[in-house]
């Protein structure tokens, strides 16, 4: 079985989704303890390393076939201020140390859709030069959750390095499953306790939910993120400005708007239901917030167990105008 060796791996979105794609964890790399203790009672055979990346060696895991990762957002959120030299949140260099270390068959990294942006191209470019030095071919594109039957509308950046003898027989997922309405996939939980109007709030929130946000680690309480996206969640018959302990109950107003609970929030994001989070309520929400969905791991991790095995050939050129941005090259 080929194997994966995992950075900032949060609440588990992706190594469930690589899991489900076939790939065994060889180590789960994460900073928080609250999400180690998530995965760790999911998973009790996984090895789980709780860690600063910058403090983990990777020689110990020669030979794991892929180096996957979701590495922090914010140095690349287009509100954000331009990346600086030597960003202590950004993590890319240490995923690139990780991958001079263990030399994986593959790499595959994620992060919000304004690392595409123009305004991160030198980086892009000095990035991709150095994977290039050590003999991967990356490319990267913005993916939709919603395109992998998730009922999120929430765009990521993914990208993939391969190794020369694989990227010719590597093609981006497409995604091919429709996703269910918000009030389809929440049906049940809604009704469970008893509360009188749910079957009428499923009829009204019948599109698909607006990016989940999982926020800070240090400021505030769970929402369901800035005043925009609340509009969206109010247009479902949501409640975004908080998260709630439990579903509605019998006594709660049928016309009323809900808030979501964890699960609930969990399920629009792709985990399955046997999947525990760790902590209180904040904790867990922010576990379920900052993942990435697990069906869309799944799906670039069975592309790339696809290229492995050269089911297909797609033409050399096939994502590499993006490789040769020509711009500054900088720093990373």
């Amino acid at each position: 079985m080929p194997s994966v060796f995992e950075i900032c791996a949060g609440g588990g979105g992706q190594a469930l989704g690589l899991e489900a794609a076939g790939f065994d964890c060889a180590a789960a790399v994460e900073i928080l303890p609250i999400a180690c203790e998530t995965l760790r009672t999911n998973r009790p055979g996984w090895k789980v390393i709780q860690s600063d990346v910058r403090d983990v060696g990777g020689t110990n895991f020669s030979g794991v076939d892929l180096l996957a990762g979701g590495v922090p957002c914010p140095p690349f959120s287009i509100a954000g201020k331009q990346l600086g030299a030597n960003d202590d949140r950004d993590l890319f260099p240490e995923a690139l140390r990780l991958a001079s270390e263990i030399r994986p068959r593959a790499i595959m990294l994620e992060n919000v859709p304004g690392f595409a942006s123009e305004k991160f191209r030198d980086y892009r470019r000095a990035l991709f030069a150095k994977l290039r030095r050590m003999g991967y071919e990356p490319d990267f594109r913005i993916l939709n959750a919603r395109d992998f039957g998730v009922p999120q509308l929430r765009p990521r950046c993914i990208i993939v390095a391969l190794r020369k003898d694989d990227v010719r027989s590597f093609r981006w997922p497409e995604g091919s499953t429709a996703p269910p309405s918000v009030g389809e996939t929440l049906a049940d939980l809604m009704s469970s306790r008893g509360w009188p109007g749910a079957s009428l709030w499923q009829e009204g929130a019948n599109g698909i939910a607006p990016t989940v946000v999982g926020g800070s680690t240090k400021h505030g309480g769970p929402d369901l993120g800035p005043t925009r996206a609340r509009k969206e969640w109010a247009r479902l018959g949501v409640d975004g400005l908080g998260i709630a302990n439990e579903p509605p109950g019998l006594d709660f107003d049928p016309k009323a708007a809900p808030k979501l609970t964890v699960r609930m929030v969990a399920r629009i994001q792709g985990f399955p239901d046997h999947w525990t989070f760790a902590g209180k309520k904040t904790a867990a929400y922010r576990q379920v917030g900052n993942a990435l969905p697990p069906p869309v791991a799944e799906g670039v991790a069975r592309a790339i167990l696809a290229a492995f095995e050269g089911d297909y050939e797609v033409p050399y050129e096939h994502g590499q105008a993006r490789l040769f941005e020509t711009s500054k090259a900088v720093s990373i």
